[in-house]
């Protein structure tokens, strides 16, 4: 069966590279992270740029399923809202294909570390902490599996993917 792996999680959860390893594993496989399809300068949250960047990802997405060379597509971006997430999916050509929906979580102290520690090394910027942990809890109430990565590695999390049995 032909998988779309959906992953959604807070901004320092791990998501692009838990997604990379993950889609090395996988065979016949294509990775898609939405923030490649938002790298606006400067970067604006708008009605025009929320809408552009939807508009980007389903038809990447929909490209990648219409191919027959893929055999997995996976695909990280927030995905806090359930509404981004079926509003995403109800535009995909996923007949054929099986949608695992995945929230990678973790708990708020892990969260800090992992944000203050790409502060530091001037990956991020300090004001991303504050964003991200208000955005951690959402998680819960989302249609998904659910991966709580605060004690593992993005290699354990990628193979707890693939072996699924998550919440």
């Amino acid at each position: 069966m032909r998988t779309l792996y959906i992953v959604g999680g807070a901004m320092g959860v791990g998501k692009t590279t838990t997604c990379r390893l993950l889609c090395e594993r996988l065979e016949n496989s294509a990775l898609l992270d939405g923030d490649w399809l938002w790298d606006l300068h400067p970067f604006r949250v708008t009605d025009v740029t929320k809408r552009l960047v939807c508009d980007n990802i389903v038809a990447v997405l929909n490209n990648f399923l219409a191919c027959s060379e893929l055999e997995n597509i996976v695909f990280c971006w927030v995905l806090h809202r359930q509404d981004i997430l079926d509003g995403l999916l109800s535009r995909l050509h996923t007949a054929g294909w099986n949608v695992r929906r995945i929230s990678l979580t973790c708990t708020e102290p892990a969260l800090r570390a992992r944000l203050e520690k790409d502060v530091r090394a001037g990956l991020r910027r300090p004001d991303v902490i504050g964003r991200s942990l208000a955005y951690l809890p959402l998680y819960a109430a989302l249609d998904t599996e659910k991966l709580d990565v605060s004690l593992i590695t993005p290699e354990e999390a990628a193979e707890g993917i693939l072996l699924g049995g998550l919440r």
